[in-house]
This record gives C-alpha cells, structure tokens and sequence, in this order.
C-alpha cells in the first residue's frame, strides 16, 4: 500500500486558500434569498466582459447549455450540417445532434490535438451553417485559418472553450474569438464554481439579446415568448462563488503556467509525447496531458504509488455507438484514433509543488 497520495485537482486546497471570502459571498446571497438571477449574476457577466475583452457575457447553467443557447441563438435547424473534431468530450456533438442538426467530423492536428483547419474545407457542403473548434486542454485551435475559412464561405464559429478560459490565440482571449464563444465553470476547470456553470460571450449586440433570452425560456418579458428557449441560468450562488475567484484568476493561470513549465522540463529525455502549444496561442492548461505506449500499464503503477492519472478521451466520437447512424467507422480519423489510444492527463492544478512533480515524474 502506498504510503502518499497526490490530489488530480486538489480542489479543496483551492476553497481553503479564499474560504473567508467565498463563505461570505455564499452567506450574501443567502441572507438575500435571491436565488435566481440576483445581483451577483450581472456582477460576474461585467467581470467576465472586462477580462475577456469580449462586449457582451451572457452566464448559463453549463458548458452543454452554452454550446446549446450558442446554436440556438445561430438558428442551427435539422438538417444543417456542423463541422467538428471527432477528440473532444461528447458535449461538443451532442448539442449539434440535440438540435436534429448533423455533426462533420474533421480530424485533428497530431501535435496540438486541435481541428486541424487545412482539412475543413473539404468537408464544406451547402448544408454546412458552422464551424465548433474545441480548444483542448486548454489551447486555442489555428482560430485566424478557421476564421478566415468561415468568412471566406459564409459560416458561423462558435468556439467550445469548456476548457480554456484565459487562454489566447494572437493575443487575443478564445472568448473574443469567433461569432460566440463558449466556455464551463465545472469544478475542475481551470476556472470553476461548486457545481455546473458556463458562459457564452460574443460583439454581437443581437446574439446576446437572443441569448439572454433564450436562456429564460424565450422571454421577452415575463409570460411573453419571442423565442423557443430553455432554462439555462446560472445560480446566483455560484455566481457569487465565481466573483471571488475569478478576482484571483490571473494568479491561477500563472501557477498553471509554472506548473505546466516544470513538468516539461522534468519530463524531458522520458520516453513519452509532451504537450505541444502553438506559438501563436498560450494555454490555460485545463490537463498536462502525455502521450504514452502501454497506458494501461503506466496507470497502473502510477496508482498504486498513489498518483491519479485520467484520459480525456479514450474513444473519439465518431467511434461512439450514439453515433454510429452518421455511418463512420474505424480509420475515417486516425490521427484522433491513435492518441486516444495513447494520450494521459497528468495531475494538473495551481498547486502542484516541486516535490510533488518529482514523485509524479519519478515514478512514470
């Protein structure tokens, strides 16, 4: 048995460390009861417009329901077409399929693991309406190729940033990126609350109109429907949880930065894939994710010396039964195929300290 164990998120650390304020920000809104929609939520959509450099944040329910309330807003109908990367958590597709609308795959580039926009173009029909880049593990994909594809064709981008708040592509955030942006505020996202959560951002006056009301079931005003809508807010608790830390931020993603600089330099002469970014783009580092032969076996130990490992993801999507009616098979991706076959997360969090990273590194 062993006689240490490393926490993956150490997300009670994180409460520990701003305890005082996040208590008094919970016990605020209790002491108000206001519940749905109370002050804290308009508070968090200007923090969130301030440090994003994006005009409009519109705060949601969930990562899932920003991706909704974002092709929502676009008029994604059955029929049209949405091309996406097949190496990304299910919500990606699942929306697009929710909506009786039809996921494309496109096969990512081997080093950043991001959709690769040099084969997006190929995949254009005249049912295509969008483009969904996912910025995994935290980096941004080539959004200015993406961009440029989708103004060339007449295409909406909507970016799934679930995992990169923070993060930047030509200096610019990944939420100012694009028609809309989205992103999750799930606990162990590099900017989390205490339960779901997510954003959608965008310049368009318009879109956030829409958005603002499409996540109040399509009110215009109460009782009044301009729109087919959903119950997609955010509680005010957890927007007051998020006001707090969203203030402390900036500091996080340097740590992750640092964090993510020592396991690089450690890990250098092992017999594995380190991550790759871009460097036009940096990462919020949501995984510290290698790639490995035998996985299987390298968990293991890692267990049992008490360090957690996990695999985002080890089936791509068009492998998925759910999706087995869109009439792909094994090798249409291979680029997807091989790493999810061969890709690990390390522990990755703000906290991880030197002598953590040895005994991780050590052990591998």
């Amino acid at each position: 048995m062993t006689s240490r164990k490393i926490d993956f998120a150490k997300l009670q650390d994180q409460y520990q460390l701003y305890k005082t304020e996040i208590d008094e920000a919970i016990h605020a809104v209790l002491n108000k009861s206001n519940y749905i929609m109370g002050e804290e939520i308009s508070q968090l959509e200007n923090s969130l417009q301030e440090f994003t450099g994006a005009k409009y944040a519109i705060s949601c329910s969930s990562g899932t329901d920003a991706l909704l309330l974002a092709m929502m807003a676009l008029d994604i109908k059955p029929g049209d077409e949405v091309i996406t990367t097949p190496f990304t958590f299910i919500a990606t597709a699942e929306t697009i399929a929710f909506l009786g609308a039809v996921p494309v795959f496109v096969d990512i580039d081997e080093k950043t693991y991001n959709l690769d926009a040099s084969l997006i173009e190929e995949k254009i029909t005249s049912k295509t309406k969008a483009i969904i880049p996912v910025s995994i593990y935290g980096q941004p994909a080539d959004m200015q190729k993406i961009q440029d594809i989708a103004n060339k064709h007449n295409l909406k981008v909507i970016i799934d940033g679930a995992q990169s708040f923070g993060s930047t592509f030509n200096n610019i955030t990944d939420s100012a990126w694009g028609d809309i942006s989205t992103t999750s505020f799930f606990p162990a996202k590099p900017l989390g609350c205490f339960g779901d959560g997510g954003a959608v951002f965008t310049d368009n006056e318009e879109l956030a109109e829409k958005m603002k009301s499409i996540r109040v079931h399509g009110q215009s005003k109460r009782y009044h429907h301009k729109y087919i809508g959903m119950g997609g807010r955010l509680d005010t608790i957890q927007a007051a949880i998020l006001n707090v830390k969203l203030k402390y931020y900036e500091k996080d993603l340097s740590l992750r930065q640092e964090v993510a600089s020592k396991y690089t330099k450690v890990l250098s002469g092992k017999d594995l894939i380190l991550p790759f970014v871009d460097k036009n783009a940096t990462s919020a580092w949501a995984q510290y994710s290698v790639r490995v032969k035998n996985r299987d076996n390298i968990q293991s130990s890692l267990k049992e010396n008490g360090i957690p490992t996990a695999v985002h993801y080890p089936m791509p999507l068009h492998l998925q039964e759910c999706f087995e009616y869109l009439g792909y098979k094994k090798g249409d991706f291979p680029i997807s195929e091989i790493v999810s076959e061969e890709i690990m997360s390390l522990p990755m969090n703000p906290y991880l300290t030197d002598d953590e990273i040895e005994y991780i590194v050590g052990n591998l």
